[in-house]
């Protein structure tokens, strides 16, 4: 598989990924420099930056560069008979944040004009959008609001007076739209300049989207969840493992199916060590 074609379709996708490239070997290894690998944001490997001694240590570490969207070059020493080693820069490629604006109004058509200077993708749909922002003034706006707090978006936006703020929300919840999710909507949306026009108000939205960006948590715990081969010691992500064994209940993870297969025929010797 061509790694770098790969990547260029997962981001006109919008989908995450890291991309590993070889820039320096010591032999014996199997990979070369120039080789590349993109890992997905469930762990999964695609495309070649050497064998089985490699391939976890380069999840492990795209996984973190995901979670933390830092770019890293690290050295990877193999722990099988080779004894050589590899130098892989990891590049993580997180896509744009999708801010889905719903509506025609001057406010709704400034506000995707100016996050697209900002490079954030835009759309109408709400499928898949982090951001939701509804500017439908009266036009729809229970159904649009009661769609965006179905959607699972981190944000969601009304563009609308407090009064009329309110009607929407008393709508929303006669209709059993819960408290919590009620809670979560921002309105009137962006920060408060006092009276504004029309652009204005796309302006304190996107200032109030950027904040929002910069200030969101952590990305899921799972993905930087890590485990130690107990038969190797190498540090292995739990997302995405392939090797696993279960031993009185508890799993383990492995490297490889080398040190899986060791550690099946003997747990008691390498939990003894651990």
């Amino acid at each position: 598989m061509n790694a770098i074609a790969e990547a260029g379709r997962l981001a006109a996708e919008g989908t995450p990924f890291a991309l590993a490239t070889v820039v320096n070997v010591e032999r014996p290894v199997s990979a070369r420099v120039g080789d590349h690998a993109l890992v997905t944001a469930d762990g999964e490997l695609r495309g070649w930056v050497g064998g089985a001694c490699t391939e976890p240590e380069v999840i492990r570490l795209a996984l973190a560069a995901l979670a933390d969207g830092d770019v890293r070059r690290e050295r990877i020493e193999s722990r099988c008979a080779s004894e050589g080693a590899v130098e892989v820069l990891i590049e993580p490629q997180l896509p744009s944040p999708l801010l889905a604006v719903v509506g025609d109004a001057p406010a709704a058509r400034t506000l995707r004009r100016l996050a697209d200077v900002l490079g954030w993708r835009t759309t109408e749909s709400l499928e898949g959008a982090d951001a939701i922002v509804v500017a439908s003034m009266g036009h729809g706006d229970e159904d649009a609001l009661q769609a965006a707090l179905a959607s699972g978006a981190g944000y969601v936006g009304l563009v609308a007076s407090a009064k009329r703020a309110m009607a929407v929300t008393a709508e929303l919840r006669g209709r059993g739209v819960d408290e919590e999710a009620l809670a979560t909507v921002r309105s009137p949306a962006g920060l408060d300049l006092g009276p504004s026009t029309q652009e204005e108000i796309a302006v304190a939205i996107l200032a109030e989207l950027v904040a929002w960006r910069h200030t969101r948590g952590p990305s899921p715990a799972e993905l930087v969840a890590e485990a130690v081969d107990p038969v190797c010691g190498m540090t292995v992500s739990v997302a995405g493992a392939r090797e696993t064994a279960v031993h009185e209940g508890q799993t383990y993870y492995f490297c490889g199916a080398g040190c899986r297969a060791r550690f099946e025929a003997d747990p008691a010797r390498y939990l003894a060590t651990a």
